[in-house]
């Protein structure tokens, strides 16, 4: 089964909106846009009060998904080519390797490699070719 989901237009607005609320963040704020570094904090808060600004990254997050939903694809059905075991165990997997890593692919691929971060572009390569051989190993060995 190939499914072609390639839009060119719709990747390059929202990699774009990604890099500005990335550099907004951090222009306004000295903090990286870092997902799990964001969740992390409102799960776990520090002494200082900066769940403001927490809660309205993540919200923004999620409501910007839905916003594009209503507003430009509602009639596309969404569909899961995953069963609910392989979600759960892919999520706590990504939720260790985020612990491990020290960041996720948003803090690292982003804005780590806008760093020049030796330690963000050893994250990301890693990511990739992770990411690569698990979706090979599993759509097509087993």
């Amino acid at each position: 089964m190939e499914i072609n989901n390639f839009t060119p237009i719709t990747a390059l607005i929202g990699g774009s909106l990604i890099g500005l609320s990335a550099i907004i963040l951090l222009a306004s704020n000295g903090k990286l846009a870092g997902i799990s570094g964001v969740i992390g904090g409102v799960l776990t808060p520090s002494a200082r009060s900066d769940m403001d600004w927490r809660i309205l990254f993540l919200t923004g997050l999620l409501l910007g998904a839905f916003l594009y939903r209503w507003l430009f694809d509602p009639l596309t059905p969404i569909s899961l080519h995953a069963s609910t075991v392989a979600v759960v165990v892919g999520g706590i997997l990504t939720g260790f390797g985020t612990s491990i890593g020290n960041g996720c692919t948003s803090g690292h691929g982003v804005c780590g490699l806008a760093q020049r971060s030796l330690r963000s572009l050893v994250a990301t390569m890693s990511f990739m070719v992770t990411g690569t051989a698990t979706v090979y190993l599993l759509r097509h060995t087993l």
